[in-house]
């Protein structure tokens, strides 16, 4: 699951999705993500099985994330 950098996301707004959504994520975690994506355009935050991820998908959209289209 890819999300992509965005001019109306803040770091921390970043960070705390991740680390509200993504098992495994912590807050500084999170925080080294946004600073990925802020850096590179996007990063690679979870893979894994297609169900689990649309789950997250909608979860991090929710939240306002930039994401880029699942995989089919």
């Amino acid at each position: 699951m890819i999300v992509r950098n965005d001019d109306h996301n803040t770091f921390q707004g970043v960070a705390f999705a991740l680390s509200s959504v993504l098992p495994g994520v912590s807050y500084d975690r999170g925080m080294a993500l946004a600073n990925r994506i802020h850096s590179t355009g996007q990063a690679v935050v979870w893979s894994g099985l297609k169900e689990t991820a649309e789950l997250y998908w909608s979860q991090l959209e929710a939240f306002g994330l930039t994401m880029a289209p699942l995989e089919q």
